[in-house]
């Protein structure tokens, strides 16, 4: 995974992955779009898996860091996250102790509402108010004075939690670069409990769905109890009604208050050791991860010329931090509210750290004075190595063939396709999370359109021959005689073997089988594949032609066809024959039906001939008959002139000059011709074939045939 993959992983078997509770959470409207996993920073974090017969994205809470970035771009509303907001309120209503720590991004997201809200939490029984502002200010004299003490350079700030996770998580070589000195809520804490010495369960008003994974953190332990997020606390403050007397934090702070835009602590910083030094500046998931996977050696063996990386995981600051209303986040007020406050905290008298017209090492003595009670060690916390937890299998090679061969990616180009439908930068990306249990085949685009593809093939195919079955042969035949071009030549040709029972009694159905497969490669062999070709029953086979089709070539064919079937060996048997049906169009005859009646009257004929032959008939424009007619056979003018004569009060006539002519016409006029009038002076032949065709076909059983002698 050239972007987003870790370097903590393993060879090995594949393996289903195992998932563990997240706070992030999936809920019923997902429909498995694949949407948060194309934004997912976290290899593994999203799994796409199938319940009750739906696609749907769970989350595994081992690997989610809690970015947030899966909320922000799903569009059907289907992943929420857990914080404390219901126990919360909870236990105030038991008479539970509570003291609130309050975000710094809670008076500027809500500058006309926060004072009430507070007064009514109040209401409520929470005892005191802590702003984390002053937490805040707690941090950055913590980072100043851990730089100078261990000259700690070129490390990665820590106030944000989804950073530490990740880092934790999926860079475990950065973790000695990560700032020991604790974030802004765990230094207020930490101050409210060993230097005011408050007992009370501690609530964090938080805009951080990620900041429950700090709180419950081993290494922070028993500091803070709940995590109350914007988003959860507003609903529920909006729902109940919430409100009383303005209140505020007892806690006077500074430029902490800055903290929660993108850049805070580094100007926070910058404010009392001058603009000389350089603080890398990086925010937002999508580019923050990655950056710091392609900076990692360089971050790793102190190469960088930053005095240290300030890094928050939302874009925008913690002011549209992950939990904070998606409507506010939307919106720049809170940064103009921000900017207003951080311009309040700067005092015009000097000795303080917050005057405006100090030097920056004024500032700073006056800070390390306001603070010279307080221990460095207190405000330092540890970090976990969970890298294993989030190790991933690569496929090796022969794994990596056989997950593109289920896949139907046969072909280099097929494994370069890199759709990212599935949510993967690359098909080796879904590759890897198949191989891991992080994904599924059936969630490739392409895998399920080649699905789709086969049973199309194969709802449309005959089985045993691979060409077009009986329904999809006519369904495609019908449509291209109705978007042919006017007077376009088509030809219908109908091949039945001659005898074929006698091969499946002498020989078995299997070789009748590969008979039946070994003739439908030979219709390959000597037609194109634009023409349709489709076994139509059991040893019948039809061929559709369109364009320019010269009748000499036609019959070339069939008699190539009769040949090379002649010659044709499966096995013991051979000597095959068969019978063919022929009709050409050149005007537009109508329905597929029409032509296949035409066409199967010609096959007969070629069997009444004496089979192994093909008969070639014609359309022609029929005459619009309002009646019976007879069906005169001369090839003498006079003699059809007078033979006209005879009948025409009665019935329309129709003249033909020879016996094939005649069967062409009797199938064409099949629903007028009632009698047949051989002249006497034809060859008797063309009776007899007239005669032994009519009789033989019950559809013309009730056509007469009669001589007539005409003296001259």
């Amino acid at each position: 995974m050239k972007d987003r993959i870790h370097k903590k992983y393993i060879w090995g078997l594949p393996g289903v992955a195992m998932v563990k509770e997240s706070i992030v959470y999936t809920n019923d409207h997902c429909i498995g779009c694949n949407k948060c996993i194309s934004v997912c920073s976290a290899v593994g974090a999203c799994i796409s898996t199938v319940e009750n017969g739906k696609p749907r994205i769970i989350v595994d809470g081992k690997r989610c860091v809690g970015c947030g970035s899966c909320i922000d771009v799903c569009e059907h509303g289907a992943r929420g996250y857990l914080d404390d907001t219901e126990r919360f309120f909870e236990d105030l209503k038991k008479g539970n102790r509570i003291s609130l720590l309050l975000a710094p991004a809670f008076k500027a997201n809500y500058p006309h509402r926060y004072g009430g809200i507070l007064g009514g939490l109040k209401n409520l029984g929470v005892n005191r108010i802590i702003s984390v502002s002053f937490g805040a200010d707690i941090t950055t004299w913590g980072y100043i004075n851990y730089i100078n003490k261990h000259d700690f350079t070129g490390g990665i700030s820590q106030p944000c939690p989804a950073v530490v996770s990740y880092i934790e998580r999926y860079l475990p070589e950065l973790l000695p670069k990560l700032f020991p000195v604790q974030s802004p809520l765990m230094c207020a804490a930490i101050y409210a409990r060993k230097e005011l010495g408050i007992k009370d369960r501690l609530a964090f008003i938080s805009p951080c769905i990620e900041k429950k994974v700090e709180i419950e953190d081993p290494h922070n332990a028993g500091l803070v109890q709940y995590n109350v997020t914007f988003d959860h606390l507003i609903k529920y403050v909006n729902e109940h009604k919430i409100s009383g007397p303005f209140s505020q934090s007892e806690i006077e702070y500074g430029m902490g208050a800055f903290y929660p835009t993108p850049g805070g602590l580094a100007e926070t910083v910058r404010w009392f050791l001058g603009d000389s030094i350089y603080i890398r500046q990086m925010e937002g998931e999508k580019r923050m991860y990655k950056w710091m996977h392609d900076n990692e050696d360089r971050i790793k063996f102190g190469e960088t010329p930053y005095l240290f990386i300030d890094a928050l995981n939302c874009e925008n600051g913690c002011i549209c931090g992950t939990a904070v209303e998606p409507e506010k986040a939307k919106t720049e007020d809170a940064l103009y509210a921000l900017l207003k406050i951080r311009e309040e905290t700067k005092k015009k008298e000097g000795g303080s750290p917050w005057s405006r017209f100090a030097s920056p090492a004024e500032r700073l003595e006056a800070y390390n004075k306001q603070f010279e009670n307080l221990k460095l060690e207190d405000y330092l916390r540890q970090y976990t190595d969970r890298s294993a937890e989030c190790a991933y299998r690569i496929p090796n090679h022969e794994e990596l063939e056989k997950i593109f061969t289920d896949m139907n990616k046969l072909s280099p180009e097929a494994r370069r396709i890199n759709c990212t439908c599935c949510g993967y930068q690359s098909c080796s990306e879904m590759a890897m999370a198949i191989h891991n249990g992080f994904n599924r085949k059936e969630n490739c685009i392409h895998y399920e359109k080649d699905m789709v593809q086969k049973l199309e093939v194969k709802s449309s195919t005959d089985l045993l021959t691979g060409l077009l079955n009986k329904i999809t042969f006519e369904e495609m035949s019908q449509y291209r005689l109705s978007v042919r071009a006017e007077y376009e030549r088509c030809a219908l040709l109908i091949f039945d073997f001659d005898d074929f029972k006698s091969i499946n009694d002498v020989y078995g159905h299997k070789t009748g089988d590969e008979v039946l497969r070994a003739f439908g490669e030979l219709l390959r062999h000597n037609f194109k594949r634009s023409d349709l070709m489709g076994r139509i029953g059991g040893d019948e086979f039809m061929v559709l032609l369109m364009g320019d089709i010269p009748e000499a070539g036609i019959s070339s064919r069939c008699d190539a066809i009769l040949d090379m079937l002649r010659e044709l060996k499966v096995g013991d048997a051979g000597g095959f024959s068969c019978s063919i049906g022929v009709v050409i169009d050149d005007v537009n005859i109508g329905t597929f039906d029409e032509l296949y009646q035409l066409c199967d009257d010609a096959l007969y004929e070629a069997k009444a001939r004496g089979k192994a032959r093909h008969i070639r008939w014609y359309t022609k424009p029929i005459l619009p008959l309002e009646r019976d007619a007879v069906m005169i056979v001369t090839d003498n003018d006079d003699h059809a002139r007078r033979i006209r004569e005879m009948y025409q009060g009665e019935y329309d006539c129709i003249v033909v000059s020879d016996a094939s002519s005649a069967l062409n016409e009797i199938s064409l006029y099949r629903k007028y011709v009632k009698h047949i009038y051989f002249d006497y002076s034809m060859p008797e032949i063309a009776e007899q074939v007239v005669k032994e065709y009519i009789e033989t076909r019950p559809m013309f059983a009730d056509i007469t045939v009669n001589e007539v002698c005409l003296e001259d």
